[in-house]
């Protein structure tokens, strides 16, 4: 039983949770389990099995006394290691912050535990969510659970590929992840996932640990887009505690699922369309298109002709935040501390050890397009560029409701390819990033396979607040692509 146990969604567990067919203990254990089975992945860096069944425990209490918290009552989930947990070790996968332990709970995390849910473990990351492959964890990379028969070990995707490979190789019922450039989306198709951007302000970035403040969101990751829109509904409020919170209500995200798309008008973007982009992602973009056009939507040409300065622009923007939020890192209040012979010795010594060679390069290149003369010349053309993307996209939306792109430019490479190259690296974002400077939620759905069996993913960009709009959308996409491949690598 322990196997189907790990198999179910959060609405499948909610369901039987409710119905009395197993307890959040047997569900609980049956994923602790598996996280045990498939530590070869490394996909968490802290699991936490003894908060676990304790949360668990208290669950089964409430629940046979009729009073659940919430719709994750009971349910097990994974946390990335970018939200802060009370007394639980907080690393953002950085050799900085060994043996950090907050004394206070994010928002996000802490709202999901109010609804009931039971924290599984902290997931592996990029270090400082730096990264697009899971690579640059201080703990060792992620294994993505999709394997071919030529013996490599494929990237998950990032920053979250911990939360992701958990998701998919069956090791939690859902996670939660960050996105700041294509995060969540990005790893979310490379492990055939849905993951899920929110508005920017949707859920309150208190207690996670910042990269680039404009920008970083949290938002699920899971097996369905039904799941997707309860997760997102227990993680999204307004908090006074973060000023970038945005005091809307939160509606029913999963209200238009199972609905058709009568009247919709998806936009398919120009520029989207990339040289040396595979013949087998546009091939399945040009099916996603379809089966919006079946469901009853209209598909519109739309231009958005700043498209090909995004990635450009959100590397000079997101490195320059970067080295103002890692500033704080110096080896004085929390974390990694390594002796010098005067205070200045002790900050180069502690962040020349304790930040990895990514976060290095992204704090040089930070510190540069912000230093005396360069800061009008990279940080404010970057900014006024943002802002064009961002009425580009306010344009387009006067014509459509949502738009549909791939989700990233390949499937999941090998772990060691790409790794010298740092520019091929970054273009892993290229369909990810306009959405995230420009705010706006997205969602990543599986919808494929390569010609390899690797997954595939289609992207959904929507209006600011219409979240709804999105899931119903995404979930249309679901219902025809049925894709119910599973990797081979998955332990449940």
């Amino acid at each position: 039983m322990s196997s189907s146990l790990t198999k179910l969604g959060v609405a499948e567990a909610r369901a039987g949770l409710i119905a009395g067919d197993f307890s959040s203990e047997e569900l609980t254990n049956a994923n602790l389990a598996a996280m045990e089975a498939g530590r070869g992945l490394g996909a968490f860096i802290t699991p936490t099995p003894d908060i676990a069944l304790e949360r668990a425990h208290a669950s089964d209490v409430r629940r046979a006394g009729g009073e659940a918290l919430g719709p994750l009552d009971g349910v097990p989930i994974a946390v990335k290691d970018l939200f802060c947990t009370e007394d639980v070790l907080t690393t953002a996968a950085s050799h900085i912050l060994d043996g950090f332990k907050p004394p206070y709970e994010s928002t996000v995390s802490q709202n999901l535990r109010n609804a009931g849910a039971v924290m599984l473990g902290k997931t592996n990351m990029d270090e400082f969510a730096m990264g697009s492959a899971n690579i640059t964890s201080h703990y060792g990379p992620v294994k993505n659970p999709w394997k071919l028969d030529d013996g490599k070990d494929r990237v998950p995707g990032g920053s979250s590929g911990g939360s992701a490979a958990a998701v998919a190789a069956n090791m939690a019922t859902a996670a939660i992840g960050s996105d700041t450039g294509g995060s969540i989306r990005q790893p979310a198709s490379f492990c055939g996932i849905v993951g899920m951007k929110p508005t920017y302000g949707r859920c309150s970035r208190w207690g996670m640990v910042a990269f680039a403040s404009s920008l970083d969101q949290a938002g699920p990751m899971t097996k369905s887009v039904a799941d997707a829109a309860i997760m997102l509904g227990a993680m999204a409020g307004f908090d006074a505690k973060d000023s970038t919170s945005a005091d809307r209500s939160v509606p029913d995200f999963g209200a238009g699922l199972g609905q058709n798309l009568k009247g919709l008008r998806v936009g398919i973007p120009t520029e989207y369309r990339i040289d040396g982009m595979a013949p087998e992602i546009d091939d399945l973009w040009a099916q996603g298109a379809n089966w919006l056009k079946d469901a009853g939507a209209e598909t519109v040409e739309v231009s958005l002709p700043h498209t090909k300065y995004a990635l450009p622009t959100y590397y000079i923007v997101a490195p320059a935040e970067a080295s103002s939020n890692l500033a704080r890192y110096d080896g004085v209040r929390y974390g990694l501390r390594v002796e010098g012979e005067d205070l200045d010795d002790m900050y180069e010594a502690t962040r020349g050890e304790g930040f990895g060679a990514e976060v290095r390069r992204r704090v040089m290149i930070g510190t540069y397009v912000l230093s005396a003369g360069y800061y009008d010349a990279y940080y404010v053309k970057a900014q006024k560029v943002r802002t064009l993307i961002l009425e580009e996209f306010q344009t387009a939306f006067q014509n459509v409701d949502v738009l549909l792109t791939p989700t990233a430019p390949s499937p999941a490479f090998a772990i060691g390819e790409k790794m010298d190259d740092p520019i091929q690296m970054y273009i892993n974002d290229i369909f990810t990033v306009p959405a995230s400077l420009a705010g706006l939620p997205a969602i990543s759905v599986p919808a494929g396979l390569s010609g390899d069996g690797l997954p595939l993913g289609l992207h959904l960009i929507a209006k600011p607040w219409d979240e709804a709009t999105l899931f119903r959308a995404a979930d249309v996409l679901e219902r025809c692509a049925s894709f119910d491949a599973e990797p081979t690598g998955m332990v449940g």
